[in-house]
């Protein structure tokens, strides 16, 4: 269900489905229904797995720090965190980015960006232990 997720700009009702069918599964391997009225926090302990948002953040952050490590003038990173101005906007709200997807992850997580992009403080500190 997370493949390719590094690159999807996730809004709140993105995660919202993306757990729902998640634990539709977890569910249907585990022999319950919803009429079992079991909560999903006893079928994620009993599956030993962590909560979708969470892995989700954990791969976009990874693939964040993969960009920054990358030479700036790698194909990769001019067109990720390349921002066009002279584009007339429409109307209404502008859209979710990656890079505002990313900044919101990191001042959640309370991450800085070097922290990031350094792997081996970045697993200490991002990496979601399943249960």
């Amino acid at each position: 269900m997370l493949y390719g997720a590094e690159c999807w700009p996730t809004k709140r009702q993105h995660v919202q489905q993306l757990s729902v069918a998640e634990m539709r599964m977890l569910r249907w391997f585990v022999g319950h229904t919803r009429r079992d009225r079991v909560r999903n926090e006893d079928i994620r302990d009993r599956v030993r797995v962590a909560p979708i948002e969470e892995k989700l953040i954990q791969h976009r952050l990874r693939w964040f720090g993969h960009v920054q490590r990358r030479p700036p003038e790698a194909p990769v990173r001019s067109g990720v965190l390349k921002r066009v101005d002279s584009v007339k906007r429409g109307r209404g709200r502008p859209k979710l980015t990656w890079s505002e997807a990313v900044k919101r992850d990191l001042k959640e997580w309370n991450i800085s960006k070097d922290l990031a992009t350094d792997r081996s403080a970045r697993r200490l500190s991002i990496n979601v232990p399943e249960p």
